[in-house]
């Protein structure tokens, strides 16, 4: 469900309120009103900030007083509105708030109210309007709630209320509005709801709800918007049970998405002829999409993704504005026979297959489009240039397209995310990229793409995402003539390249979006970003020795790789400065000299790889108080001395040191064995060991001359056959 469906009833309610309010009361209200009112602000605790500003110095009138509003005629209090005002207590069944007889509007939402709901509430009987929605409310709805006969607004979503829907819960046909998403209801809904004649909103989602398709609601003509999504229905949907004509339908919005629908999409979806938006994704669904769905002349969102649907794309959906068809079976899809209107395209993980559909590059307005993980070929479609400056993100990832990539992004200023990853393309980047200035993410991983590192990519201002992991890539990253820039850079992997020279000690100084969190990287504001954007950016890193897919880029996430290529000298001292990095991989180089004591600053860092190196001397005890660092990687170097005795090194694999023949210490995470002589250890002990330490024994025959070429054979023999055969395996998936 969209956010701005979420606040739409938030609207129906205030709407309510402010129609409340319009009228200012002609008499004062009454005193047994005036003190209901202050015992119930006394009921819940208060602080220097006094949330409800009633008391008793207050104007003797409190049809005045904030968020109260009295009959102009009676003086009754008829409405309560604590919006936004943090009770942080819970409403007690003897609650002087039940004195309030005359009550029509009772608005608590965002109030954080705890506990259950009373059932005293079910006495305010003259009640039109409750909401008691946002995050601490517990327990199950009472069945008293039945007797609010004239409730017309209930919204109780986003609280923790659990349990069943209580059958007197069918009592209230005046209701037009009824909103219990985002609790832990674990029921079904009632089986006969044909009596909520008057229903336009009806929102359940994010709950545990189960039990088939709810037919007879789709019975009331009235309704406008239907959210069941995040819940456990089954079995097939169902509209054949509706009465009215087509004519009368009034339905807008249509949230069926995540639960275990299955069967046909039926062709009586077509008796919704005002329906705008249909979410059917994350269901069972399987055969075709329906034919009827030509006669919905006002959708224009449809999202019918992560089910098991085939067959032939109608071209009927080519004058939505939203298609969503990713993971499905879907293998074609007919041309449009007339100008598109589409603005996003998702058909990312189907079977599509053949060149790429020309069509697309005569859609004007196309902002948003996704082909990646088919079978498209051929070569990379330059007439994209008739559509790309309108498009924000442009994803062809992991399909067989081949050939060079034109320099037709020109006039792409709104190009955020561009990712071409996983095909046959080669040549170079185009230059033409350096107008996006928009631009946020750039992936070309495992292409056959031979250029020198794209310095000129770190003047983008926006630029967070840099992949060009598996490539041709070669040369220098570092030139004395070119800032290298990349302030905005959260996330780089160049990894498995050809690129050489050295890192100079201030090259990573200007990061800065690796040196601090900005506010707007909170991680809960993160997933509020992310929602409202279309395209989830996805990478893979190597976490653990692993290739690992992210399929959301978190907003916090900071992370370097630069692993098996050829860089050498020393690691720059400038690493020290990002202190939000969380991984950070030099792998497979031939970087020298120590570790920099500096790197225990990286105190949210969690992923250190510095093996298949030629670094020499101790590993900095410092970084054993690293207690973010979960898995770290220091095999074959020349590191010596004591491995350090921080909680995070002792629970690391033995691998992890091994080809270090002068490292010491080792005995609490190998194993105690370790001490004895070889020829007292059982042989199932040995085999892990002796891969670390048969070169002791070369040492000790062949005195430390010898010892010292033997070391460096074997080291960077096995570290670049195993750089240059993953290498080979990425050209040739």
């Amino acid at each position: 469900m969209t956010r701005s469906h979420c606040y739409c009833f938030s609207g129906i309610i205030i709407s309510l309120l402010i129609h409340t309010l319009a009228s200012p009361p002609l008499h004062f209200c009454l005193p047994d009103q005036r003190d209901a009112l202050l015992e119930f602000k006394d009921e819940f605790p208060t602080d220097e900030s006094d949330p409800i500003p009633w008391n008793k110095s207050s104007s003797t009138d409190c049809c005045f007083w904030k968020g109260v509003t009295c009959d102009d005629r009676s003086g009754q209090v008829i409405s309560l509105n604590l919006f936004d005002t943090l009770l942080n207590g819970s409403l007690k069944t003897n609650s002087s708030l039940f004195r309030l007889q005359y009550l029509r509007h009772l608005n608590f939402s965002y109030s954080y109210l705890q506990g259950e709901i009373p059932s005293s509430l079910g006495n305010l009987s003259r009640l039109t309007l409750v909401d008691l929605s946002h995050n601490d409310l517990v327990g199950q709805v009472p069945a008293s709630i039945g007797n609010l006969n004239k409730l017309q607004v209930m919204s109780l979503g986003q609280n923790n209320l659990n349990g069943t829907i209580p059958i007197s819960f069918t009592n209230l046909t005046k209701l037009y509005h009824i909103s219990l998403r985002s609790n832990n209801f674990t029921s079904t809904l009632p089986s006969d709801m044909s009596g909520f004649h008057s229903l336009e909103h009806f929102d359940v989602s994010n709950n545990s709800f189960f039990g088939p398709f709810p037919k007879s609601l789709f019975s009331l003509p009235s309704l406008q918007t239907v959210s069941l999504e995040g819940n456990q229905f089954t079995g097939p949907i169902e509209f054949t049970n509706t009465s009215f004509s087509s004519s009368l339908a009034k339905l807008e919005d249509l949230f069926l998405a995540s639960n275990k629908f299955d069967g046909l999409i039926p062709q009586s979806i077509s008796k919704f002829l005002n329906l705008q938006t249909l979410y059917l994704q994350n269901n069972n669904f399987t055969g075709t999409i329906p034919r009827s769905i030509s006669k919905l002349a006002n959708l224009y969102v449809l999202d019918l993704s992560n089910n098991m649907l085939e067959g032939e794309v109608p071209s009927c959906l080519w004058r939505l504005t939203t298609v969503t068809l990713s993971r499905n079976f879907f293998s074609s899809f007919e041309n449009p026979l007339q100008e598109t209107l589409i603005q996003a395209l998702d058909l990312n993980s189907n079977s599509f297959r053949g060149p790429f559909p020309r069509w697309i590059c005569k859609t004007r307005g196309l902002s948003f489009l996704d082909l990646s993980n088919n079978l498209f070929n051929g070569l990379f479609p330059p007439c994209l240039r008739n559509s790309i400056d309108s498009l924000t993100d442009l994803i062809l990832r992991n399909n067989s397209f081949s050939g060079t990539l034109p320099d037709i992004f020109a006039n792409a200023t709104e190009l955020r995310s561009f990712d071409v990853s996983r095909n046959q393309l080669e040549g170079k980047l185009p230059k033409s990229l350096i107008n996006c200035k928009a631009l946020q993410l750039v992936n070309v991983e495992s292409n056959r793409i031979k250029d020198v590192f794209p310095s000129w990519l770190g003047s983008l201002p926006s630029l967070h995402v840099l992949i060009l992991r598996s490539n041709e890539f070669y040369g220098p990253l570092y030139h004395l003539n070119v800032s290298v820039g990349f302030q905005s850079l959260r996330v780089i992997d160049i990894s498995h390249n050809d690129f050489t020279g050295t890192l100079p000690p201030h090259w990573f100084s200007n990061w800065r979006e690796m040196t601090k969190m900005r506010e707007e990287d909170d991680p809960y504001m993160a997933d509020i970003i992310n929602d409202s954007v279309f395209y989830r950016n996805t990478m893979v890193m190597v976490i653990k020795g692993v290739e690992t897919s992210f399929e959301r880029i978190q907003q916090d996430f900071r992370a370097i790789d630069f692993s098996g290529n050829m860089i050498y000298g020393e690691i720059p001292e400038s690493l020290c400065y990002l202190k939000e990095l969380h991984l950070l991989n030099l792998s497979g180089n031939g970087f020298t000299r120590g570790i920099p004591r500096s790197l225990a600053n990286l105190t949210k860092l969690e992923t250190l790889d510095l093996s298949c190196n030629k670094l020499s001397g101790q590993i900095p005890q410092s970084l054993g108080e690293l207690s973010s660092l979960s898995y770290m990687n220091f095999s074959s170097n020349f590191l010596e001395g004591p491995v350090p005795r921080g909680t995070q090194f002792q629970r690391q694999s033995c691998s992890s040191f091994s080809n270090n023949p002068r490292l010491f210490g080792l005995e609490e995470i190998c194993g105690k064995r370790l001490s004895l002589p070889a020829r007292q250890q059982p042989e199932e002990v040995l085999e892990e060991e002796e891969h670390m330490f048969n070169w002791v024994a070369a040492a000790i025959a062949y005195g430390p001359g010898l010892f010292c070429g033997l070391v460096i054979g074997h080291i960077f023999t096995s570290c670049y056959h195993e750089r240059w055969s993953k290498k080979t395996q990425s050209h040739h998936k």
